[in-house]
């Protein structure tokens, strides 16, 4: 039986979720009754005011204030106007921490896994658990650290130095 990965996963240093969730699947009820189940294969770390790459590195905004928030939540916001980004909270109240879920086994592409899984603003702010209809689970096997690859973060020159932390992390094949 899998299990849901609870609050206590995500209330982390943002580093150490990111790479956890690398193995773990990804859960969606969907409106026609069907649960889509995908392990994580790839995945983006967001840490704090002070990475550039953030939306939290502009300060405390009504779009930013789910960052602010209590871990195991939902960030979802908008980008060009047309693609959902899925991100789940992490760490401590107050300190904006993040982690982007870019792929799974069977979707390439944070945009292609919110449109396919009908992930929209509906979603921000709510808890990652059954209640929302999404949720994560625990990984169905271990995962030896050597098969997860940190790079650097995707789409993102405008960070500076940040823009090469190695904040993105991979399952290899």
């Amino acid at each position: 039986m899998p299990v849901l990965l609870t609050k206590a996963f995500f209330e982390r240093p943002v580093l150490e979720v990111a790479q956890g969730l690398i193995g773990a699947a990804l859960v969606r009820r969907l409106a026609d009754g069907t649960t889509f189940r995908s392990m994580l294969t790839e995945v983006e770390a967001y840490d704090g005011p002070d990475d550039l790459a953030s939306h939290a590195a502009k300060g405390r905004t009504p779009r930013t204030e789910v960052m602010f928030g209590p871990a195991g939540v939902f960030y979802v916001y908008l980008i060009y106007g047309m693609h959902w980004m899925l991100n789940v909270v992490t760490g401590e109240p107050g300190y904006p921490a993040a982690v982007l879920i870019r792929g799974t086994q069977d979707i390439s592409g944070p945009g292609r896994i919110t449109s396919r899984l009908a992930i929209d603003k509906s979603l921000n702010g709510k808890p990652a658990n059954r209640s929302s209809g999404l949720w994560f689970e625990d990984r169905a096997a271990p995962i030896d650290s050597k098969q997860i690859e940190a790079t650097p973060r995707i789409g993102i020159d405008y960070a500076g130095d940040w823009a090469q932390a190695p904040y993105r992390f991979v399952l290899r094949e």
